[in-house]
This record gives structure tokens, C-alpha cells and sequence, in this order.
């Protein structure tokens, strides 16, 4: 099994965001919930990958967080 950064998708109320990827990324996303519903053993919808991707980025942006936590 592959060691993904994100291992569970979380049920939360979404919030509506429109937003226009490079075709790259698309595919990379595509592929990820690819690999991630594989490792679950259930389908993934690449879309809701990306909150939890942004997420994640944030939590471990160490000068985000030092900025944060200044305010």
C-alpha cells in the first residue's frame, strides 16, 4: 500500500468554490483519487480531494503558520 499524505476524506459542509486548473494538475488530481480509492478500497472523487490537499499545505506551511498565529 502506498503512503499517501491523505488517508481519510472528511465529511464537512462544503462551501461552494469555482477555479480553473492547469491540465497538469487535473491529471495529477485525477490520478491521486485514483490511488487513494485504491488504498481505501472505495471511489474517490478528485474534486473532493482538494480541500483536504489545501488544507493539509496549510497545516504544515511553517511561515503561514508562524504569521498566523502572530495575528
Amino acid at each position: 500500500m502506498d503512503k499517501l499524505k491523505l488517508s481519510e476524506l472528511l465529511d464537512d459542509k462544503p462551501v461552494k468554490l469555482t477555479l480553473d486548473l492547469p491540465a497538469q494538475v487535473h491529471r495529477d488530481l485525477v490520478a491521486y483519487a485514483e490511488l487513494l480509492g485504491r488504498n481505501n478500497g472505495q471511489a474517490v472523487e478528485p474534486a473532493k480531494l482538494v480541500g483536504p490537499m489545501i488544507a493539509r499545505f496549510m497545516a504544515t506551511d511553517r511561515a503561514f503558520i508562524k504569521i498566523r498565529k502572530a495575528k
